[in-house]
């Protein structure tokens, strides 16, 4: 009997303060829906069977019915003021998956195709792969599982790519025809860029 094929899961990093946005980023509408629901529904779409939403304490996602989802996992980053980092490492405790797929909440417009193409690639290539469009390198990143325990063991306040630069692995890039991977929403006026 062939053996399983390891499950890809993803991490959603959504603790931010949103302060250049002035507040509730990830709830503003976008083509009619919340922000985050269209991140979310991007991972799932593409097969994704676990999602780890992580927020802030005290978060609310009133009228995100996505997060009820059987398939998200909501979990709290107790310190977000640490840094993103801190925030995937809070979700890699909870990512049991193999590939996990990084995908910051503020990347709505990421095509599901594209998660699949670098989660693909990823598991060929037992090393983490970031997609990139044009030659810049943008979200999502996928990492080999693998590296989840030494990730959880490095200092929360450094950068996801100083830690793996520290472990020897650094994320090769492929080109994908999907400008979504360097778009993210950091101001109001990012917003009328409206997803297709």
């Amino acid at each position: 009997m062939a053996p399983l094929m390891p499950v890809p899961v993803a991490i959603v990093p959504a603790a931010g303060r949103a302060s250049r946005f002035g507040g509730g980023k990830l709830l503003a509408p976008l083509a009619g829906r919340p922000l985050i629901h269209h991140t979310i529904a991007a991972l799932l779409d593409a097969g994704i069977r676990r999602v780890v939403l992580v927020q802030s304490p005290g978060t609310v996602w009133s009228g995100v019915p996505i997060v009820d989802d059987d398939r998200v996992t909501l979990v709290v980053n107790a310190e977000p003021d640490r840094g993103m980092f801190s925030s995937i490492q809070t979700g890699l405790a909870e990512a049991d998956g193999d590939p996990i797929v990084i995908l910051p909440g503020d990347m709505p417009f990421v095509a599901p195709m594209t998660i699949s193409i670098v989660v693909d690639a990823a598991r060929m290539a037992d090393e983490p792969i970031v997609a990139a469009h044009g030659g810049r390198r943008g979200h999502p990143l996928a990492l080999p599982g693998r590296l989840r325990a030494d990730l959880l063991q490095m200092d929360a306040r450094q950068s996801l790519r100083g830690a793996l630069a520290s472990l020897g692995s650094v994320p090769r890039a492929i080109d994908v025809d999907d400008e979504g991977v360097l778009r993210d929403v950091d101001v109001p006026g990012d917003l009328p860029r409206a997803k297709a």
